[in-house]
């Protein structure tokens, strides 16, 4: 039986870079082209992920562009399985730009995909989509989504729905971590790194129980590609860990690290704070760690980096992010990494290191 053809598209991006480095290293396919607006000699890839590149075809498209998404298909034979990692990253952006960078990128390429009878087509959603609170949500529960990009993701799903003839599965990881994150639990990692630059305790607001469930990045791709080949049409599959990761458990972690304290202003100081306005408190505490952070890489003779203490206002609202991650086990698949731990997280900033963007020193 001959290996898959494979399309990946926003292959360059964080979880898009560790599925080539995947199915490189286990030679799963018979080729895999890898589609994205950045190319890959600008997008920090780690020196092994540089040479796995290099043995896939790279396509350099816009793909919220109509008229270009047939070029990301079109080739000598069909695709078997198309990834769609494509899309807005990015928080609080207007609504016009997850339109065009979400909704539109997910309609015209799953649209392509049916046309050309794809096998497979696979959706990576989000688990914001679920209405937040501390009740685990399983696949069928209530969707409320509660941020911008949730909410777009949500749309997207809707939209593939409708789509005759297309073959998709739906895939909602919680915060998802490793080699290459820049916007899931690193940017408290770095503000970690200016609290101990400064010998300053760190204070999380809200409380330690805060829900902020995980997945490895290792285990998304991982569950993607199982699902590629075992899942079934129309499904829909929560990737979430076993730690049931709380603030208080990042927080552990980040003194294990950085050698800092860390606390918790708790339900009512935290209320009082973001009661006049959550842009003012996120605005204050960016305002601390920016300056601080980039004193702290011009130290240590870094000019240039992809990573920021930086905290969205949508993302530091009392919106408990509770996953029930155990559905697609029944389908055979087995996390490898089912606990956050201290050594993961010191992977993640290790592989920033290797690339030149974070202080070695500081590990």
């Amino acid at each position: 039986m001959s290996k898959p053809r494979v399309l990946i598209l926003g292959g360059t991006g964080f979880i898009g870079r560790n599925l080539v480095q995947y199915l490189v290293e286990k030679d799963l396919c018979s080729k895999i082209r890898i589609c994205d607006k950045m190319l890959p000699s600008l997008a920090g890839l780690s020196a092994i992920q540089k040479e796995q590149f290099a043995k896939c075809e790279f396509k350099q498209i816009n793909l919220s562009r109509q008229n270009t998404i047939e070029r990301a298909y079109d080739d000598e034979s069909p695709f078997d399985f198309v990834v769609n990692l494509a899309g807005e990253t990015k928080y609080s952006q207007a609504d016009a730009v997850y339109q065009e960078n979400i909704i539109d990128v997910t309609t015209t390429t799953a649209n392509e995909a049916a046309k050309r009878n794809v096998k497979m087509f696979v959706e990576v959603s989000t688990a914001q989509v679920y209405d937040s609170s501390n009740k685990s949500k399983k696949e069928e529960s209530k969707v409320k989504p509660w941020t911008g990009i949730a909410k777009a993701k949500a749309k997207a799903e809707e939209e593939l729905k409708k789509i005759n003839g297309l073959n998709f599965i739906v895939v909602r990881p919680a915060i998802v971590y490793g080699p290459g994150d820049l916007m899931g639990i690193t940017p408290r990692m770095i503000c970690a790194a200016v609290y101990k630059s400064l010998s300053e305790k760190m204070e999380f607001l809200w409380d330690k129980d805060l829900k902020m469930n995980t997945v490895h990045v290792r285990d998304v791709v991982h569950a993607i590609w199982h699902l590629l080949n075992k899942g079934k049409s129309g499904s829909v599959y929560n990737l979430a860990d076993e730690s049931d990761t709380t603030q208080g458990s990042i927080a552990s972690c980040l003194e294990n690290i950085f050698g800092i304290k860390t606390g918790f202003l708790g339900y009512m100081k935290s209320k009082a704070a973001t009661s006049m306005a959550m842009k003012m408190v996120a605005e204050t505490a960016n305002d601390k760690h920016l300056k601080p952070w980039s004193d702290l890489i011009k130290a240590h003779n870094i000019t240039t980096t992809p990573l920021t203490p930086y905290l969205d206002e949508e993302l530091l609202y009392e919106n408990p992010l509770c996953v029930d991650g155990s559905a697609i086990c029944e389908t055979g698949f087995k996390y490898e990494n089912p606990k956050m731990t201290v050594e993961l997280l010191k992977e993640s900033l290790q592989y920033h290191t290797a690339n030149g963007f974070f202080p070695a020193a500081l590990l």
